[in-house]
């Protein structure tokens, strides 16, 4: 049995008892299959690594330890390692593993987890249409969705970022995919609009974290000159995300027949069906997640060293077998863990109070910790880095997004004055006895007479009706769009299974006028064939990101971080002013896969270069905030570049010009750290 002396109980200032082990585990990571076994007949995890067991008194264990760094210099171990640091030892230990079959694999599911943020991005804006039809959408709730969502994902970036350094990478981007998969789903079978806003919030605030832990769970496994190339390399999921998403909305969202029914209440049209399948990317990373092991720098970082010196085996061994060296021996016995301020607080009432109680205090430290975090990010050492980095992200992203809303629109603006210069005006006709069972569209009728008139399965499209008569008319399985009638007399008229109904009507005056089987609310009948050019376009924009991202991914190590995003920015802002000259569609879409292919080597620079400059315990966090601007910078500029659409073209173009010269300029300021150890 247990004598209270074998758990070696210390006392601490405040005189709480506490229990010290080596080294100190969260609750949550005391491994399972130990539990509830008696310690004392458990083989502990770390013994035949030079670790006593945790339940022995103190002179013991530094004797233990004493004799297992002989034992290891004896096994050949150099001196110098002993003296090494975490980060150099970790480097080294990167180095001894290899870069293979594992990170390969860390990659693809990772690259998942990056396309699934990309998807999100573009499914509101390619549901949008169809959406507003079928919930009857105004124009200001329209802009209340896209600037949600974006909120929701800063505000994500900034909590999950935060977490990821406290709870775990691996942990934090689970329960990151969760929260979106399940409200995405939701979404999908949302009947009203707040609802729908609702659930794409939260699933944005999900999804936000995505980015900021991909990066630095990535890093944590790569070796110094394999960093800027394969973080480069994973950005191309990114782009991945969006060629998915725009060319699954394009194969399924103008198939209006693809939708069905659940029950009589809930109508599956298509663009929720698209939101299904825009699931794919998220669900098949949160599965792929589940099998990855913990990054074992946060493990070092928090002190956990037994747990991580297992992950880098299990790396080395991996890696080592595929490439057919399976003796190859994990040779590393003892990793330094650095001595962090959390050593010290270790779980007080671990054993007293409810568990609420426990949960309670765990989880207000945890948030003290996330906290004291984000100010340290403020020393003096990272203060100036720091706000170059600041700027740098908000002018990017201020441009990039800016115009990322800036070319659909000017599309769609584009598209729609074609239209309306083609409409047709009718004026003073007078029509009696007529029926009309062809389609009106983009028509204006003025001063018109409708004397018995039959008006029969058609579809009136973009059509105005100005101080007409109608007069013994008959209208029957009418779908109108876009159709008004504004001062017009009606008489003696019937409306039978029509959707005209009092919004269609503005100041009419109506007598014995009758209405049988309206069809109320908004119904989705027919497809805008403007809708699919946007699907198009931003595929395209997508695929142009391609050469970009070659290019960047193998000059990344070659030419540095700071040249790569200097020379990307400033090419771009080139390719801005090439816009002045954009006259027709075609020549918008030109410029637009131009400015995104030059500008995503930028990115790509941005993303590296602030996972680098960050010591491990902080750079979720870091890379939270920064990703969190970026955001921020995004819902600034579409708002400000949405509103100039149709009135002039110079102001954004100098907006977004003078960003991207701006941040490249500052961007050459900021330091190299291609040769960086991760600190």
């Amino acid at each position: 049995g247990h004598k209270p002396s074998q758990r070696g109980l210390l006392h601490g200032q405040d005189g709480y008892p506490y229990q010290t082990d080596y080294p100190p585990q969260e609750e949550d990571a005391a491994s399972d299959d130990t539990e509830g076994a008696d310690d004392d007949e458990q083989m502990y995890e770390g013994e035949y690594q030079g670790i006593p067991h945790p339940d022995e008194i103190k002179e013991a264990r530094r004797a233990a330890r004493l004799e297992a760094r002989r034992k290891a210099r004896l096994a050949g171990q150099q001196q110098e390692e002993e003296e090494e640091n975490l980060p150099d030892q970790y480097e080294a230990i990167m180095e001894d593993c290899g870069h293979g079959r594992f990170q390969w694999m860390l990659f693809f599911v990772l690259g998942l987890a990056l396309m699934a943020d990309g998807v999100d991005g573009f499914v509101v804006g390619f549901v949008l249409p169809s959406a507003e039809k079928d919930m009857c959408i105004s124009n200001s709730d329209k802009g209340l969705l896209g600037l949600l969502v974006y909120v929701a994902m800063m505000v994500g970036a900034l909590v999950w970022g935060g977490l990821s350094d406290k709870m775990g990478r691996r942990k934090c981007l689970i329960y990151v995919l969760s929260i979106d998969l399940v409200f995405s789903f939701l979404s999908c079978f949302a009947q009203s609009y707040g609802f729908f806003l609702f659930f794409r919030f939260c699933s944005g605030f999900g999804i936000g974290g995505s980015i900021p832990i991909v990066y630095t769970y990535f890093t944590e496994f790569l070796q110094m000159d394999k960093r800027g190339e394969h973080l480069s390399w994973l950005c191309m999921f990114w782009m991945m995300g969006g060629l998915y998403a725009s060319f699954t909305a394009w194969g399924i969202i103008p198939h209006y027949g693809w939708g069905f029914a659940i029950g009589s209440e809930i109508q599956m049209h298509s663009w929720r069906l698209f939101i299904l399948v825009c699931l794919f990317p998220a669900l098949a990373a949160l599965v792929g997640i589940i099998f990855m092991p913990e990054s074992p720098r946060f493990l070092l970082e928090n002190a956990r060293h037994d747990e991580a010196w297992m992950i880098l085996r299990q790396v080395h061994d991996t890696n080592w077998k595929a490439k057919g060296e399976p003796e190859r021996v994990f040779t590393v016995t003892n990793i330094k863990t650095p001595q962090t301020q959390e050593d010290e607080f270790i779980e007080i009432q671990s054993d007293t109070g409810t568990a609420f109680q426990r949960w309670t205090v765990r989880h207000m430290t945890m948030l003290q910790q996330v906290m004291a975090n984000i100010m340290s990010l403020s020393a003096p050492e990272l203060r100036l880095q720091g706000l170059f980095l600041v700027i740098v992200w908000f002018c990017l992203a201020f441009s990039y997004h800016g115009l990322g809303v800036w070319f659909p629109d000017m599309i769609k603006y584009m598209q729609y004055e074609e239209y309306e210069s083609k409409v047709r005006v009718f004026h003073r006709e007078r029509v009696e006895r007529f029926h009309f069972n062809f389609s009106l569209v983009n028509q204006i009728h003025r001063e018109g007479e409708y004397i018995h008139d039959k008006f029969a399965n058609i579809e009136i499209k973009s059509v105005k009706f100005e101080d007409s008569l109608f007069e013994n008319c008959y209208f029957e399985d009418v779908r109108s769009t876009n159709t008004f009638f504004e001062n017009c007399t009606i008489k003696n008229t019937v409306f039978y299974n029509t959707d005209l109904w009092q919004e269609k009507f503005k100041d009419c005056r109506m007598e014995n006028t009758t209405f049988l089987h309206p069809k109320k609310g908004c119904h989705l009948n027919f497809q805008e064939e403007n809708d699919i050019v946007i699907y198009m376009v931003s595929f395209l924009g997508s695929l142009a990101v391609l050469p970009g991202n070659i290019i960047s991914a193998l000059f990344m190590d070659k030419i540095g971080r700071i040249r790569i995003i200097g020379g990307s920015m400033l090419v771009s802002s080139a390719c801005t002013f090439l816009l002045l000259l954009s006259f027709s569609q075609g020549a918008v879409i030109c410029w637009q896969c131009l400015f995104y292919g030059a500008s995503v080597a930028a990115w790509n620079g941005v993303e590296v270069i602030s996972v680098e400059l960050y010591p491990s315990s902080k750079r979720g966090t870091a890379f939270g905030i920064l990703n969190g601007i970026c955001k921020f910078a995004a819902i600034i500029a579409s708002f400000i570049f949405a509103a100039f659409i149709g009135i002039t073209k110079i102001i954004p173009i100098f907006l977004a010009f003078s960003a991207l010269v701006c941040g490249g300029l500052v961007a050459l300021k900021l330091p190299e750290t291609r040769e960086k150890i991760l600190s």
